[in-house]
């Protein structure tokens, strides 16, 4: 028997990302709502994340008969069942009780990677626990190295494989739906400045209730400071504004980190490089969904720069955007190994939890299918830039 989120899901009026969206609107509390949905300042880079993919045209072949084509590719030693992974998204148990395990089990019932954040509200045992495919843990440097080693120590226990350290938080992106909507106050400590806030919440009672019966202190689990314990949630931006990441710390990183690493916030060759020569093996081509610094170039337009510039050294994958199959085939074309998803599948999180995490990845499964069968390909495998055509003002290098 189907449970209720499974029903609400499974609805033959659901078929895509955008309709999940809806539903998530309609069950989580405006403040949840826009965490997820919202970008930084104006949302210019948040628009254009999407408007890239509607630029970036098609070049089927045509009269062939392909068959069933074969999605599976290979991630920096990691086999994916389609070129795609869940991209870290911080506390994302403010969205559903379940949070990162939910989306961690979800993913590996589908065979994709999961990256677990730093931001966490679970322990990363935990979710290792529940994922049983390939998992990467993403590192920011809040609580210092020392914290930062530990956790990594947990991480390498736990089987994460992949190390993502993320460079473009140097400090914390004005998120103003955020602002408007009390996150920081719904976060902190201080009741009475919740008060003004609370008739939002109770409002959507089914999330409220949810978040009552699976209480959790508003902590991160895996930042845990010396003599001082788990980080309390409200301390993080502040705590990122003062752990800056530098090139620096990538010569401490492949000494305290024994797996691949992979530098994520990359749009500009000139930094691909710079990874590359720090050791990096993967380049995650991502402006931060547009929560970070707006006004900077859409992932996709900055894509094929990066890919030029790392000369097939690091394995390139790129995220922003990313809203249904033919994207993840546009993204391949241009270069990208994978892409990895946070918005999409925080939208299903959010409508129905694990069971909504799953009907987005099935979706974008059916929909890459048929994409790389109508352009007439046997693999994801076989794509390349001969599919699609760029505007000619992204000036792409040539490689």
């Amino acid at each position: 028997m189907k449970t209720r989120d499974e029903r609400r899901i499974s609805s033959p009026q659901i078929v895509s990302v955008a309709d999940v969206r809806r539903l998530a609107q309609r069950r989580l509390p405006r403040v949840a709502f826009d965490y997820v949905d919202g970008g930084a300042e104006g949302e210019i880079t948040l628009r254009e994340n999407l408007r890239a993919f509607k630029e970036v045209t098609f070049r089927p072949r045509n009269a062939v008969a392909p068959g069933s084509p074969d999605l599976r590719t290979r991630v920096l030693g990691s086999d994916l069942s389609m070129p795609l992974l869940l991209a870290p998204c911080g506390f994302s148990r403010l969205i559903h009780p379940e949070g990162e395990v939910a989306a961690a089990r979800a993913a590996g019932q589908a065979g994709v990677g999961f990256v677990l954040s730093t931001s966490s509200a679970y322990r990363l045992e935990d979710v290792a626990t529940a994922s049983s495919g390939p998992r990467w843990y993403q590192l920011y440097l809040v609580g210092g190295r020392e914290a930062a080693e530990a956790a990594l120590e947990r991480a390498q226990r736990a089987g994460f494989s992949v190390l993502a350290i993320t460079v473009d938080t140097a400090t914390f992106g004005m998120r103003e739906r955020d602002v408007r909507n009390g996150a920081a106050a719904l976060v902190g400590g201080n009741l009475l400045a919740k008060i003004p806030y609370l008739p939002r919440l109770l409002a959507r009672p089914h999330w409220l209730a949810g978040m009552i019966f699976h209480e959790r202190r508003l902590v991160l689990p895996n930042v845990i400071v010396p003599r001082k314990g788990a980080m309390p949630l409200a301390e993080a931006p502040a705590a990122l504004a003062q752990s800056v990441v530098t090139w620096n710390d990538l010569h401490w990183l492949r000494k305290a980190w024994p797996g691949p690493l992979v530098v994520k916030g990359i749009l500009t060759g000139d930094d691909a490089r710079r990874a590359v020569d720090e050791g990096a093996a993967g380049i995650i081509v991502s402006n931060h969904g547009g929560r970070q610094l707006d006004g900077v170039a859409a992932t996709l337009r900055a894509l094929p720069e990066v890919v030029a510039a790392v000369r097939g050294q690091a394995e390139v994958l790129m995220d922003g955007g990313v809203r249904r199959g033919s994207d993840i085939a546009k993204a391949i074309c241009l270069g990208a190994r994978a892409v990895l998803i946070g918005r999409a599948y925080m939208y299903g999180l959010g409508a129905a939890g694990e069971a909504g995490v799953a009907r987005v990845l099935a979706m974008l499964r059916a929909d890459l299918e048929r994409t790389v069968t109508l352009l007439g390909c046997a693999s994801v495998r076989e794509l390349d830039g001969s599919y699609v055509d760029i505007p000619a003002k992204w000036a792409v290098p040539r490689r």
